[in-house]
């Protein structure tokens, strides 16, 4: 199992990320939902984060923080943490957005909605940035794969 850590970290991560969500928002919205542990566009953490950022810290932990693996690895993930509070972010604003105009012109006629979560909010990022490193320093230092 060793020689998989770099595909199993990031995977168990991205688990652990849909996990949290699930118990997240079951609180938030007072019964269980389901579908967020299929789910992982937008909300509290980033799974898309946390799962970029479990990698690259393993990069880090187990070659070394100067090796070009891991620069790459970090500009990558800094590129999928700016895109999830950007791009998917507004993308999911348009999407309620077309929703409500189409609430007003085709009123219960069964036309499917956009998804709108997407993105997110900067401390969402964050918190999957933060989850990531957790995890991969959790299975550099304490767990044998």
């Amino acid at each position: 199992m060793r020689e998989y850590k770099f595909l199993v970290v990031p995977f168990v991560t991205l688990l652990v990320c849909q996990t949290l969500k699930f118990i997240i928002e079951s609180i938030i919205n007072k019964k269980i939902v389901w579908g967020r542990l299929f789910n992982g566009s937008g909300g509290m953490p980033s799974s898309h984060t946390s799962f970029s950022m479990s990698l690259t810290m393993m990069i880090g932990l187990n070659l070394g923080f100067n090796d070009p693996l891991f620069a790459i690895a970090l500009v990558f993930t800094l590129i999928v943490s700016y895109d999830a509070m950007g791009l998917r972010m507004e993308s999911g604003k348009q999407a309620e957005a077309i929703n409500r105009i189409f609430d007003e012109i085709f009123k219960d006629q069964g036309i499917k909605k956009l998804k709108e979560k997407l993105g997110h909010k900067p401390q969402e990022v964050i918190a999957g940035i933060i989850l990531g490193i957790i995890s991969a320093l959790f299975f550099t230092y304490r767990v044998f794969i």
